[in-house]
């Protein structure tokens, strides 16, 4: 990393023993990249709330594929809003069912218009929107 700085937190024994205890769960090495993963997924969510920025994002949504025009419906969408769309996975999960992630790129905000237009259509039956960040600005 360049520029590495070092820098003191303190805090309550008991909230740093919980700390320890996430950390320990989560796998990471050490206090400093638990912190630092942290921070970089409070910075993730304020580039969302804030809608401007170049984002990168899944929408996952589980449907019946029986529920008459419910297909052509998702698709259309899909196609209205092509420019944001990056791929799709459609998965059979059994005879009824499908599930279909799509990733997506854009402004936060058109990407969250896009994701509830998809969420939002009658059929679905459930629907996610995982956001993330292209990470340009961060190491």
């Amino acid at each position: 990393m360049d520029d590495l700085v070092r820098f003191g937190v303190s805090m309550d024994a008991r909230l740093l023993k919980q700390f320890d205890k996430y950390i320990s769960q989560k796998g990471y090495a050490n206090r400093s990249e638990a912190i630092r993963d942290l921070i970089r997924g409070n910075l993730v969510e304020e580039e969302w709330k804030a809608g401007e920025g170049e984002t990168v994002g899944t929408i996952t949504i589980i449907y019946n594929h029986h529920k008459r025009e419910l297909t052509d419906t998702l698709t259309n969408i899909q196609h209205k809003y092509h420019a944001s769309m990056i791929s799709t996975m459609h998965v059979h999960l059994d005879s009824h069912n499908c599930l279909e992630v799509l990733v997506v790129k854009g402004k936060a905000r058109e990407i969250k218009i896009v994701a509830d237009r998809l969420i939002g259509t009658k059929g679905v039956m459930h629907g996610k929107l995982t956001t993330t960040t292209l990470g340009k600005d961060f190491r």
